[in-house]
């Protein structure tokens, strides 16, 4: 039962971080009127908040390897609250720019962090379905969070969401010095330098390219939510948040379908389902006029986009063996570094040349088709090394 509370505990954590992350989508229209800038400038938001994770998420997670980590997680939550404070009072767009990046620095270290103490308090033969349960947390930021967190923003101002985060992280946070026992970390200095050497691993580099590149086509779309439905295909601003209901429940049967997929055939089924993603995608940009059809695809391109993550986390924990606590929090960063980018060039396509909303979903599309190109390349260098492997044995 102890174990069961703090996973729960945990879940409630994750929940509320990634709500802060996901729920601009939702709000963006709201914020870009209320300080009087463009959608594209609201949007690079979206970018602050990924660059924190970015360089916060690895860097935090190597230097406090030794750390106890219930202290540890107690400051970084704490931080996560006065970050969504703060963007809640902000009193104009560069402060919330910058609160977005305090907030965000904490959030992967966080989670890699919850990770292992899921792991370690779990039942022995049971550590991985615990930590599976927390993933489950960021789905429930997508089915039930960023609905929520927009219906909050559209009835009492953009402002009550982040306050609604912060009190949901507080929850959380109590329930966490409550229960979580504390439990000195062993790890030495030196395992510091031994996990960043991570890095200099080909496959790892190729491994975090691929969540990156594999992921910003459809995170792009996610950023610009809200106006592609409002603008483009004439849903009402009431209407998004059950969109966004729609696509959260796409995301979760969609986690859950690519972990199975995965564990039987891990790059062929993440080749193929990115390939479907595109598709989907440019399905969309044909049909983006059109209300019914597009409500459809916004459920499928969510259980698409979130079936490949499962299986592009196994990729990096796998390549990255020697240095699974870092791996967690440079997967998250390789992701965060996709919904930068994303962020980025959407904007970019909305603001220059002309190409306007609608283009995001075809560009989108070009975008997942590098992904198919990479994850080929690395399926491509898995079967030339068991070739080897396999001519080695044959010799010897």
């Amino acid at each position: 039962m102890g174990n069961k509370l703090i996973v729960l505990a945990l879940i409630l954590c994750v929940f509320g971080n990634t709500t802060g992350e996901f729920v601009i989508a939702g709000i963006l229209p709201a914020i870009a009127n209320d300080f009087e800038v463009s959608i594209s400038s609201a949007g690079l938001l979206v970018t602050a908040y990924a660059i924190g994770m970015i360089i916060g998420g690895p860097v935090l997670t190597a230097f406090t390897v030794h750390f106890s980590r219930k202290p540890l997680i107690v400051a970084l939550l704490t931080i996560s609250v006065l970050g969504n404070l703060l963007s809640a009072i902000a009193p104009n767009y560069a402060v919330l720019f910058a609160a977005r990046i305090f907030t965000s620095l904490v959030t992967s270290s966080f989670f890699a962090n919850a990770i292992v103490i899921a792991a370690s308090t779990a039942p022995q033969g049971k550590e991985a379905s615990t930590v599976s349960k927390l993933a489950f947390g960021m789905n429930l930021s997508m089915i039930l969070g960023a609905p929520i967190g927009t219906l909050i923003g559209t009835h009492f101002g953009w402002r009550s969401t982040f306050i609604a985060i912060a009190v949901c992280v507080v929850i959380g946070l109590l329930l966490v010095i409550q229960l979580v026992p504390r439990d000195r970390n062993s790890s030495s200095a030196a395992s510091v330098w031994t996990e960043l050497r991570v890095f200099r691993n080909h496959d790892v580099q190729l491994a975090i390219a691929i969540t990156a590149i594999g992921n910003a086509g459809l995170l792009a779309v996610f950023t610009y939510f809200s106006p592609l439905l409002t603008n483009v295909s004439g849903f009402s601003a009431d209407t998004v948040a059950i969109l966004l209901l729609v696509y959260g429940v796409g995301a979760t049967i969609g986690n859950f379908i690519g972990g199975w997929l995965s564990d039987r055939a891990l790059m062929p089924s993440q080749i193929i389902l990115l390939a479907l993603l595109a598709a989907t995608l440019v399905l969309l940009w044909f049909y983006s006029s059109n209300m019914p059809v597009t409500a459809i695809l916004v459920f499928i391109i969510g259980a698409l986009g979130f079936s490949v993550i499962p299986g592009m986390q196994t990729r990096v924990l796998t390549t990255a063996a020697s240095a699974p606590t870092l791996a967690i929090a440079v997967n998250a960063s390789a992701y965060q570094l996709a919904a930068a980018f994303a962020a980025w060039y959407g904007g970019m396509l909305i603001s220059n040349n002309g190409f306007g909303f609608r283009s995001i979903y075809i560009i989108g599309a070009g975008v997942t088709l590098a992904g198919i190109i990479l994850s080929s390349y690395a399926w491509s260098r898995d079967r030339k090394a068991i070739r080897s492997v396999h001519s080695r044995n044959a010799n010897s």
